[in-house]
């Protein structure tokens, strides 16, 4: 094999897509290939995630993250409407169980003033329970613009529009990219497959970015760590028990969310996921093990200084990731009524998370160019809620199209 395209992007989840579409409508001439080394799209993280629709309300305002989980939160409603993707905007409370959480909730909810959320509001226990009848809560915070989606089926969407516009295009499954050379001035990358030719180049990799760019020459101060998160779900029984999506108050020590409650497109209801270090980049079982993942990420030591500082933290999540019992327990706190038999074990992902030596996790998107190739290095969530907003950064920082204007 031995193509030319006049753009390639290595990866095929919702951020790569996202990119090829944008590129695509912009220049309908022009050819695409999406080069994914799995037999399906949206294998790891795009499929893997709670398939939530984030509002952008946790988020330091005008980060980043902040600016862009609106923006894209917007563009994604806008784009499941049109083409018909599988999603509810169905709201969502972020429910103080205690005293001590309280201060955080207020902060919260400023960062959603600063963020511009549209219709959130502070409510007490009363309206709590006429949301959701077997929470048990001081205060919450009502985000009615949070929904669910079917990420993987607007990957599909995706592909299909991009090939409805230019049918040169080409989505290549099962295609590893294996390293970039130039010749004759001409910009190539080795695949399993054979060789591509690319006018440009845009590397969404998640959970491979840093390896990826790396063999682009590209000098980082950073590793990716994968993250495991296990999902249960809530059998049929037990599914009346949460109307929408609950999420307890985060520990501000602590970079995730907590175990949460998602009702998902299809009517099921997923609980977690919980959040421990993984052994494998894409292992998604609690023993899941791979020898170069493990000494990569043990052999730097910004993992290190993670652990340190959050042992206990830690200690909890990996106790948790092989009790049932224990994940219960976080459960209840939200739900006291929820039973051994109510929950069952259902899948699970594996977060890409950037990490500085210094043990800092990147806590905001970070893409940055190298020669003629974009590389998108941290795109932990709400990446896939701000998925279209991102492909307008990517290519506005390839020179290839402006960002719209707000």
């Amino acid at each position: 094999m031995s193509e030319r395209f006049d753009l390639v992007i290595v990866g095929g989840g919702i951020v790569g897509l996202a990119t090829a579409y944008k590129y695509q409508l912009a220049y309908p001439e022009h050819s695409i290939a999406i080069l994914e080394k799995e037999a399906q799209l949206g294998a790891h993280q795009t499929g893997r995630n709670s398939g939530v629709i984030h509002s952008g309300i946790y988020y330091k305002p005008g980060s980043f993250k902040a600016l862009n989980c609106t923006n894209g939160r917007k563009q994604i409603v806008a784009f499941a409407k049109e083409h018909g993707v599988k999603h509810d905007i169905c709201g969502k409370i972020i429910l103080a169980t205690e005293e001590k959480e309280l201060p955080i909730l207020q902060g919260i909810y400023e960062k959603g003033v600063a963020n511009e959320i549209e219709g959130i509001e502070m409510i007490g226990p009363e309206a709590i329970r006429e949301i959701e009848p077997h929470t048990r809560g001081i205060k919450a915070i009502r985000v009615p613009v949070t929904g669910i989606i079917d990420y993987v089926g607007m990957c599909h969407k995706l592909v299909e529009l991009i090939q409805g516009i230019n049918p040169k295009s080409k989505l290549m499954l099962n295609t590893k990219f294996i390293d970039s050379f130039q010749e004759d001035g001409k910009e190539g990358l080795r695949t399993s497959r054979g060789i591509v030719y690319a006018g440009r180049k845009v590397f969404c990799a998640g959970l491979q970015s840093d390896r990826l760019a790396r063999k682009e020459g590209a000098k980082l101060d950073m590793k990716i760590i994968g993250f495991r998160g296990d999902y249960y779900e809530l059998t049929e029984q037990a599914r009346h028990k949460v109307k929408h999506l609950i999420y307890p108050v985060p520990d501000p020590d602590f970079p995730f969310l907590g175990v949460h409650f998602t009702r998902m497109v299809d009517g099921s209801v997923e609980c977690g996921p919980n959040a421990v270090f993984s052994f494998k980049r894409e292992g998604y079982h609690p023993t899941s093990f791979n020898w170069k993942d493990t000494m990569e990420s043990l052999g730097y030591a910004g993992t290190w200084k993670l652990f340190s500082k959050h042992a206990g933290q830690g200690m909890e999540e990996m106790k948790r990731a092989f009790s049932k019992k224990l994940f219960l327990q976080a459960l209840r706190k939200m739900i006291p009524d929820l039973q051994m038999e109510d929950i069952q074990p259902v899948r699970a992902g594996v977060r890409a998370q950037a990490l500085k030596s210094s043990g800092e996790l990147v806590d905001d998107f970070k893409i940055e160019k190298f020669g003629n190739s974009v590389h998108v290095l941290n795109a932990p969530s709400p990446a896939a809620t701000a998925s279209l907003a991102i492909a307008d950064e990517i290519l506005d920082m390839a020179g290839l199209v402006s960002k719209p204007s707000k």
